[in-house]
């Protein structure tokens, strides 16, 4: 190993430097991705602990290196049962951005014999579906997905498989109708289903957003799908996507995201943490009254 320096009798080499960088990225990560939820408290506990013990390890304490050593060892099951939302995010994430991904130019070449399948279709219903719904202060909350049907989650509601249509679409959110209490999933032009249960984030989100954004939130934080929210008390048109959340959207703005997204133009930058949303608000209100 390259030796850089000593520090007493701590030696430390490049190897060194490079894995001690790449723990502080791992860590910087999981901060991420747990950041604003209950977990990072959870997470920072463990963390604190596993110091202690490290530290009683290097003093040779070996009473309370042991206890904490058991401690440890059942920390671990532990850890997997509580932070399982938590890794299942983390591995989506990873399972985005690896070299077999759904969109990735390798997997493209190397399994160039397979169809693709045509994810693209007509979103003019979603959007004049919105438009009505909007109009009429009725509450709608839409799963659009390019890459998978979901399967897990259409299960938990009703089966339609059908073709993609405003008139259906404004039917099922209609407040009489006995499927609006719930989502839709659309894939492929079709609406696969509809009642469908959503995972809601455990995130603290702005006081204005209800059950049906927190539900829209946690479906993009445990998916790749975007997500289309309505609001039943002002009518205003939101959309999340990765745990991020665009408000108060043009029906413009709609269209274009929703193209930009089937044709696998990068739309991230354009959502808002929720943890700025309520500077951002705050901004603009300020500026309003400026004006």
């Amino acid at each position: 190993m390259s030796l850089l320096f000593k520090i007493g009798f701590l030696e430390v080499s490049i190897v060194s430097m490079i894995d001690i960088g790449l723990v502080a990225a791992l860590l910087y990560q999981i901060y991420k991705l747990l950041k604003g939820s209950v977990a990072i408290k959870i997470f920072l506990g463990f963390l604190s602990i596993y110091l202690i013990y490290l530290l009683v390890g290097a003093l040779r304490m070996e009473l309370l290196s042991s206890i904490l050593g058991q401690f440890m060892g059942v920390g671990v099951i532990a850890a997997i049962i509580i932070f399982a939302p938590e890794i299942r995010k983390f591995l989506l994430l990873i399972g985005r951005s690896s070299l077999l991904s759904e969109d990735n130019a390798l997997k493209n070449l190397l399994f160039f014999w397979k169809k693709r399948e045509v994810r693209n279709f007509n979103i003019s219903p979603i959007v004049d579906a919105a438009k009505t719904l909007a109009g009429g202060n009725t509450g709608a909350l839409m799963v659009i997905s390019k890459s998978t049907e979901l399967k897990f989650y259409a299960e938990s509601g009703d089966i339609l498989d059908a073709d993609l249509s405003k008139r259906l679409l404004i039917s099922i959110f209609n407040k009489y109708s006995p499927l609006h209490d719930g989502a839709v999933i659309i894939h492929g032009g079709k609406i696969k289903a509809a009642r469908c249960i959503l995972p809601v984030t455990e995130r603290e989100v702005p006081a204005q957003f209800g059950l049906r954004h927190r539900a829209g939130i946690g479906m993009s934080e445990a998916t790749d799908a975007i997500i289309l929210i309505v609001s039943e008390e002002t009518g205003q048109i939101s959309m999340a996507k990765n745990g991020k959340v665009l408000h108060n959207l043009s029906f413009q703005d709609l269209r274009e995201i929703l193209n930009d997204y089937l044709h696998n133009v990068e739309i991230d930058s354009r959502f808002e943490n929720l943890e700025s949303y309520e500077a951002m608000k705050k901004r603009k209100m300020a500026m309003t009254s400026k004006s």
